[in-house]
Formats: C-alpha cells, sequence, structure tokens
C-alpha cells in the first residue's frame, strides 16, 4: 500500500547502507502492527510504502539468503 509518510505516525530510521552524501537513500519506519513503512530519504514528505508485517518479514529472510545478490 502507499501512503503519504506524514500521514504516519511512525519514528524513521535509515539504512545501514545509507550516507550523507545524498546518494540513495531508504528509510523504514515499524508500525504498531508490525508492519513496515519505507521512503526515500531525500523526499520525506512524499509517498512511503507499507508492507504487511509477514510480507516484510519474508523479504528480509529472502535477502539475508542471498537471493537477491547478482
Amino acid at each position: 500500500m502507499q501512503i503519504r509518510a506524514d500521514d504516519l505516525s511512525v519514528d524513521w530510521f535509515s539504512s545501514s547502507y545509507s550516507n550523507d552524501q545524498g546518494g540513495q537513500c531508504v528509510q523504514g519506519g515499524k508500525m504498531g502492527d508490525g508492519s513496515m513503512a519505507v521512503r526515500d530519504s531525500k523526499n520525506p514528505h512524499g509517498a512511503a510504502f507499507v508492507f504487511p508485517a509477514a510480507s516484510w518479514s519474508q523479504f528480509i529472510d529472502t535477502v539475508k539468503r542471498g537471493e537477491f545478490d547478482a
């Protein structure tokens, strides 16, 4: 689901891969029901995508297994 980031009440955190050079930065915010909101840190008032908890957990597990590695 896509929603305006300003409409979410979450504590945003930056990806460990983000830096202060203005590059490709991602921020996340865990919501009360366990779902995860994700936004572009360069556009904090723009869109955020909200993923259900089970979907986010499955995505993270897939990343950890290296299934997206090039």
